[in-house]
């Protein structure tokens, strides 16, 4: 399950591009909080805080309690504007959450035990297909990672999400088919030296034929 970070948070009772700015010039960085019937909250949040922790990925797939005046706050990342040129945080939206929430976020996919993988062994490729999963998650256990474990596949092998285990209460938002989640391929040079194979049969084939006329 994913950690819950703490953020440390203040009030920001003004609105408006000229309020913004002048929170930025303070090294704060705009957001808000709303959802769950309640009426907005504007708020600012240190930008180094919010920088570091959108350098990570999982900004917006992990949980955080927001401290205000000593009150905490359950929420999740659901958008983040960043300067043009700086890449630098300018507002952040965060979704109030209760305990009975759920929430859809992007979960990494980490494959493992390629060194033991008999069909990577033998030379193939990973391919990877889906870096993450979009999945439906109870607020309070959303999964920090999938784990793909390699170590029976064979080349040819397709993974899909069925063989991936899921926690209870999380489900892939694709639900109408078993999507492949990598793939064992055979190398380039296998390929072309199959299909080089598959020529010279089919050319000796042809020869055994063309003799086969000619002798009668």
């Amino acid at each position: 399950m994913s950690d819950i970070q703490e953020l440390i948070a203040s009030i920001r009772p003004l609105t408006g591009t000229g309020e913004a700015r002048a929170t930025r010039r303070i090294g704060q960085t705009p957001a808000i909080i709303y959802g769950e019937g309640s009426s907005p909250q504007t708020i600012m949040v240190e930008t180094k805080t919010i920088a570091r922790l959108y350098q990570t990925g999982r900004f917006l797939n992990s949980l955080y309690d927001i401290t205000i005046d000593g009150k905490k706050t359950r929420v999740i990342p659901k958008d983040i504007q960043l300067h043009p040129v700086k890449d630098t945080p300018m507002h952040v939206d965060f979704l109030l959450l209760s305990k009975d929430s759920k929430v859809t976020v992007e979960i990494s996919v980490i494959f493992s035990n390629e060194d033991v993988s008999p069909g990577i062994k033998k030379g193939g490729v990973l391919n990877i297909v889906r870096h993450s999963i979009e999945c439906l998650c109870p607020s309070d256990q959303i999964p920090s990672s999938f784990d793909v474990d390699l170590s029976v596949a064979e080349m040819g092998d397709s993974i899909h999400i069925s063989a991936v285990k899921l926690p209870d209460g999380v489900t892939p938002v694709i639900t109408d088919r078993d999507f492949t989640i990598a793939t064992i391929a055979a190398p380039a040079g296998l390929t072309e030296n199959q299909d080089d194979e598959k020529e010279d049969e089919t050319a000796n084939s042809e020869d055994k034929d063309t003799s086969s006329e000619e002798d009668s």
